[in-house]
């Protein structure tokens, strides 16, 4: 389009505006405001400067575009609709209705083109740190001198809130550092939240910190002026070594008589009256609703025919690739399509029963390490706690703005934002991401646990320090609540394994697994490794649940027990054996994977006619009234931890042989009642 065709370029940006405004009225429900304010730099992106193919939103080396203010959904579904996605306008007309693909938020995998669910304030942003992360490492494996396949940026739009949620902070901070260059954010600079102006709880210069956070910051001082918005994207384009901010002067409910600049354009429709005020305002017709002129719908054909000759580019750089690189363009493809081979399976190490302890978060830094040299995207650390977390892949260095090939990650303290950073790697593919730190700051991380499960994406999760059992660091670092409430999100895998060959069991299923997070928890404090010539392949724990000691013939009482306990309970069950108790202990690692298995097993683990059982975990007993019954015990923790050596606090709160085996004589006692 010639650049002095302004009547149609100001024609599509209110079409961007129109099909927002009308999605929200008919739904009687959204945010209205912030796509009137943004439909410039939406239009200045998607028609003009993005590369990004509308019939293959997959395409490797598109532009990424992410709406971290999520809220603003509309304008999004608006220019995925007219670009060519496979939107349809009556999926617009359906705007948060049941069944639609076009909910209130984003939602990764639901709607084509929409690249990571965002809506809860900083995510996004966050996310598309975690992208720029998994790009610049897989093109310093992949790109070449001569051609390079991984070239793209990722851009987005951040809002008013977002500048002031803690995470946007913490990811700002780490992608100036890391000189992540291919991050472009505009900053809808608008002055106005729910409650009313920004100036009630935000007068900080954001500019001046983001340059403290060492990236490019421009200023854009009217959204409208679409020669600035082009002047700052080249600019922000030409700017590879440090992310770039470019802070716009919006105006929400651009063109409301009445709302232009209110609050009350955020979250409410501007009403019927009004959209009538404002298109009259704008000179645009007031009927038909969800209106595309002839001429700006033709114009945006224009866009999907150059996505396809894009990406036919690519392609055909990617065969001159195939010819000159043909084993990298080959183990290229295999991991973009998640395919990380079988030899690593073969390496996973295998623990003997040495007569030493030894704490499962330091067998799972044995696994990590073995099997990293066969999984050459494996790429992940901790926040700021390595040394403690095992997870410091020792042959292949930091990961810094310096040295993007390398495989350990420091997060800093910042472990929200290494959540979503995962997220964002998680979905840009190729890589499998890992994170650590205690368990007790899973807290910080549930938010983005949360997100990753609705997206269905597979970051790991390494969360030691998984109980009382820290000792004495304390109640504060001692998490009590925090396993039930991972295992209260819907689809999160939460694994606890008992010993070092657990352990290596569960590193296994979470890079076989697909589809949603896992998370392992580990312990502090030295277990027995258990005899694999003495019991079952800990391989069981694939599947949740598996005996691990059993009598001849039914037993009359089941123990269960996850992680540091399983070892207490076997102990325990020396002593009922001694009495000529029937007796059956069940290592019960994940809950998750136990409930996917077929009724029939369950039975055989778990049978019904069994009612004395017991469970032991230390942490909450919330979730084990399921397994236990009516009849069973659960040996639990319910208040806060303490500080005290390991063995004194596990011994004051009734783990302990002794316990299990009275608390198992308790159950029996009920039944034989």
């Amino acid at each position: 389009m010639p650049d002095n065709n302004q009547q149609l370029e100001q024609l599509a940006i209110n079409t961007i505006r129109f099909l927002s405004v009308d999605g929200v009225q008919k739904a009687n429900s959204g945010h209205p405001g912030m796509p009137m304010g943004c439909a410039p730099i939406g239009y200045t992106l998607y028609a003009k400067y993005m590369r990004h193919n509308p019939a293959n939103p997959k395409w490797l080396n598109r532009d990424r575009f992410i709406l971290s203010a999520g809220h603003g959904s509309m304008l999004l579904y608006s220019l995925l609709h007219l670009c060519g996605y496979d939107l349809p306008l009556g999926q617009l007309k359906q705007f948060r209705q049941w069944g639609s693909i076009t909910p209130g938020h984003p939602e990764y995998g639901l709607t084509p083109g929409v690249e990571t669910t965002t809506g809860p304030l900083g995510q996004g942003f966050a996310n598309a740190v975690g992208m720029a992360i998994a790009q610049a490492h897989l093109g310093s494996l992949f790109n070449k001198e001569d051609i390079k396949i991984l070239d793209h940026f990722i851009y987005g739009i951040c809002s008013d809130g977002e500048m002031m949620e803690g995470i946007s902070h913490e990811a700002a901070s780490l992608a100036g550092h890391l000189k992540l260059g291919k991050i472009i954010f505009f900053y809808d600079d608008n002055k106005i939240t729910i409650d009313g102006p920004t100036s009630l709880a935000f007068s900080e210069d954001v500019g001046k910190r983001f340059e403290a956070y060492n990236w490019h910051v421009q200023h854009v001082e009217d959204v409208n002026d679409l020669s600035s918005l082009e002047t700052a994207l080249k600019n922000a384009q030409s700017e590879t070594s440090k992310p770039s901010l470019i802070i716009t002067r919006t105006h929400i409910g651009f063109g409301s008589p009445n709302k232009h600049d209110s609050a009350s354009s955020h979250g409410s429709p501007l009403g019927v009256e009004e959209v009538k005020l404002t298109k009259k305002n704008l000179g645009w017709p007031e009927e038909p609703d969800f209106l595309i002129p002839t001429e700006v719908a033709n114009y945006f054909k224009t866009v999907t025919e150059k996505g396809m000759l894009l990406e036919k580019e690519w392609n055909d750089l990617f065969k001159q690739y195939e010819n000159k690189y043909p084993d990298d363009a080959r183990y290229f493809k295999k991991i973009m399509n998640g395919d990380f081979g079988e030899e690593w399976k073969t390496k996973l190490p295998v623990f003997p029963d040495e007569g030493k302890k030894i704490a499962t978060r330091t067998s799972s830094g044995k696994v990590l390490n073995t099997i990293a040299p066969y999984l050459t995207t494996l790429i992940g650390g901790s926040a700021d706690l390595h040394p403690s977390t095992d997870t410091f892949l020792k042959e292949f260095g930091s990961f810094s703005a310096d040295n993007y090939r390398a495989r350990t990650i420091h997060y800093g303290i910042r472990e929200h934002a290494m959540g979503a950073i995962l997220n964002g790697m998680a979905i840009y593919g190729g890589v499998i991401p890992f994170g650590a730190t205690f368990f007790i700051f899973s807290d910080y991380l549930r938010p983005v646990i949360r997100l990753a499960s609705i997206s269905k994406i597979k970051p790991i999760y390494v969360f030691t320090h998984d109980s009382i059992g820290v000792g004495e660091d304390g109640p504060t670092h001692e998490p009590v609540e925090q396993t039930a409430s991972l295992r209260a999100i819907p689809k999160v895998i939460v694994i606890r394994p008992a010993d070092a060959n657990e352990s290596a069991y569960a590193w296994r299923y979470a890079i076989e697994h697909k589809g949603s997070p896992v998370a392992i928890l580990l312990t502090r404090q030295g277990l027995p490794v258990l005899d694999q010539n003495k019991y079952p392949s800990a391989e069981g724990l694939l599947r949740g649940a598996y005996v691990l000691l059993d009598c001849a013939g039914a037993p009359e009482v089941i123990l269960m027990a996850s992680g540091s306990e399983v070892s207490i309970s076997l102990q325990a069950a020396d002593k009922l054996k001694a009495e000529g108790i029937k007796i059956r202990v069940v290592s019960f690692p994940s809950w998750e994977l136990f409930e996917q298995q077929p009724e029939e097993y369950k039975e055989n683990i778990l049978p019904s006619n069994v009612k004395a059982r017991v469970s032991v975990e230390a942490g909450v007993k919330m979730g084990w009234e399921k397994y236990v019954g009516d009849f069973g015990e659960c040996i639990s923790v319910e208040k806060f931890g303490a500080s005290a050596p390991v063995e004194v606090i596990m011994e004051k709160y009734g783990f302990t042989p002794e316990h299990v085996y009275e608390t198992a004589k308790k159950a029996l006692a009920k039944i034989r009642k």
